[in-house]
């Protein structure tokens, strides 16, 4: 049987020194660009949240006058 001859691997797959620093930083890098979509859905859903918690407690007026020439008396629905 004839030994298999070793493959020489590049240099850059052995990190050593700075090299493997910047791997570390591109991953810090990587989870905000994997993330990122994520990240703006759930910034719009929260404000939209707040928004529509805003909107419904807030003191609501009373209800104001008739418009003129309106008969309370009288309304399309009812029979007589």
């Amino acid at each position: 049987m004839s030994k298999r001859k070793k493959t020489n691997q590049p240099k850059s797959n052995y990190p050593i020194g700075k090299a493997g620093k910047d791997k570390q930083e591109a991953k810090k890098e990587d989870f905000y660009h994997k993330h990122k979509s994520t990240f703006w859905t759930v910034l719009f859903l929260v404000i939209l949240l707040y928004f529509f918690i805003i909107n419904n407690t807030r003191y609501v007026p009373e209800e104001g006058p008739l418009p003129p020439n309106y008969n309370q008396n009288s309304s399309v629905g009812e029979t007589k």
